[in-house]
């Protein structure tokens, strides 16, 4: 984004990455309006005091309303992989909208858009993906994933097959169901009771794995954790298992190889549909279209949401496998799951746009070109920092671990707030994401240029080391 001349949003000059503005802001103002007429997602009025306003993006550049440039680290909330200001989904958009703003999607109506966009989606999720049910976005995917499930047993005459094994560290969502999902225990607590039926299983991973005391390897030993978890309830009990191919918000947590192969011969084992949550891993993140593809495995229910659309448009959905869709047709009454925008023509409309830059630009193997670089530019400037103890990632997903010690790997203790310190500090160099404890976890947009890559690497390093030296 040019650094001189007015911002036309803003109303004032745009101060270059990393500068500081010299203008009085518009910020205060607007920040005391905020806390008088919104509650936020994660409500937090004290963080909200402080927080950033938001006023344009190009590329993989953001610009708040003091006029300072971040480089946008997560892509929004990991979602806007195109980039800022694409013009292309936002004309797609206005002449969706002016064609056919919306329409019901309920039984007995349809439009061309949705229609479209299911097809092209059988052409590119798994080859047992063929039918597919639309929502407003990821929560949403996973309550739909999870009714369906619980629908599919009971048509098939196994009405106590309700339960749901999910894993420590995923993330579902907030929703009711999609939250008791949710293996993070900080998203409860002020929503108990959670919904009953819901179990979690330690997930893989591989940086805090102890020590292995028998030939088993670490994958197969935590994939079996599930299959107990599945004795123990009974898999006459159980419906579902529910989890992200490389766990996003918890961390960016990458499986050994054999996890994944052995938790689908579990799940046939038992009679125990796979839900593979892709809100974040689909459409090209991990530089597949989709993540259990690095490991030959098949979902029979996938979800997904974010990059489909961008984030230009609140869109998501599910994709079920053939018997699950035949079950549903062939049931003797309606299948009583709706949303009102399910199938929104505009929504439907820009992530066909969407699909169809991802593929003509070659996004997918530049995320995973793109990805491979960043790591290692992170690794030349950070690898022998001895508080940094891990820096990994799959794809365009990658994540810091800071500990204390990296020959025990012992973190650090809460109260010293490691890792928003380092968050503080890389935005005041002009980089914006996102941290989980003392995690610190990127997923630029597939746009992103190889310099501003480098130029992550440079913001963390010198955040790192003016928090921990």
């Amino acid at each position: 984004m040019a650094s001189t001349g007015l911002d036309p949003i803003i109303g004032r000059t745009v101060t270059p990455l990393g500068g500081d503005a010299k203008a009085v802001s518009p910020a205060a103002d607007l920040l005391v309006r905020d806390l008088t007429a919104l509650i936020h997602p994660l409500h937090d009025s004290r963080a909200q005091r402080s927080a950033r306003v938001w006023v344009r993006g190009q590329g993989a550049m953001l610009v708040d309303a003091d006029g300072k440039e971040f480089i946008d680290g997560l892509s929004g909330l990991w979602n806007v992989a195109l980039g800022h200001g694409r013009r292309e989904l936002a004309e797609t958009a206005r002449d969706q909208l002016e064609t056919l703003g919306y329409a019901s999607g309920y039984c007995g109506n349809t439009n061309v858009p949705a229609i479209e966009l299911a097809e092209r989606l059988a052409r590119l999720t798994y080859p047992s993906i063929n039918r597919f049910f639309f929502t407003s976005g990821g929560a949403e995917a996973n309550e739909s994933a999870i009714k369906v499930a619980r629908s599919y047993w009971k048509l098939r005459g196994q009405p106590a097959k309700t339960k749901v094994i999910a894993r420590d560290l995923g993330y579902h969502g907030t929703t009711l169901a999609a939250m008791s999902a949710t293996g993070i225990a900080g998203y409860w607590p002020l929503f108990e009771p959670r919904v009953p039926g819901f179990i979690h299983v330690p997930a893989p991973y591989p940086y805090r794995a102890a020590a292995a005391n028998d030939a088993t390897s670490y994958g197969v030993a935590v994939a079996n954790e599930l299959e107990k978890a599945i004795l123990r309830e009974g898999a006459e009990t159980v419906a579902m298992f529910l989890a992200e191919p490389v766990i996003g918000v918890g961390g960016v947590i990458v499986p050994p190889d054999d996890y994944f192969p052995r938790v689908r011969e579990i799940c046939n084992k038992h009679g125990v549909l796979f839900a593979a949550d892709e809100v974040i891993t689909g459409f090209g993140r991990t530089g597949r279209w989709f993540a259990l593809d690095h490991w030959g495995v098949q979902p029979d229910i996938v979800q997904f949401a974010k990059a489909i659309t961008s984030g230009y448009f609140p869109f998501g959905g599910i994709g079920i496998n053939d018997d699950i869709a035949r079950t549903l047709d062939e049931a003797p009454t309606p299948w009583m799951h709706a949303y009102t925008y399910s199938a929104h023509p505009t929504g439907c409309a820009v992530a066909l746009k969407t699909l169809q830059i991802i593929e003509e630009e070659n996004l997918v193997a530049e995320a995973a070109r793109k990805g491979a670089y960043l790591l290692g530019a992170l690794r030349t400037k950070l690898s022998s920092h001895p508080h940094v103890g891990e820096i990994r990632g799959k794809g365009f997903m990658c994540a810091l671990e800071f500990v204390r010690d990296r020959e025990t790997k012992a973190s650090f203790a809460p109260e010293e707030q490691v890792g928003a310190r380092i968050h503080a500090e890389a935005q005041a160099r002009g980089l914006f994401s996102r941290i989980r404890g003392d995690v610190f976890v990127l997923a630029p947009p597939f746009v992103t240029p190889d310099q501003l890559l480098d130029r992550i690497a440079e913001i963390l390093a010198s955040a790192t080391k003016a928090v921990l030296g």
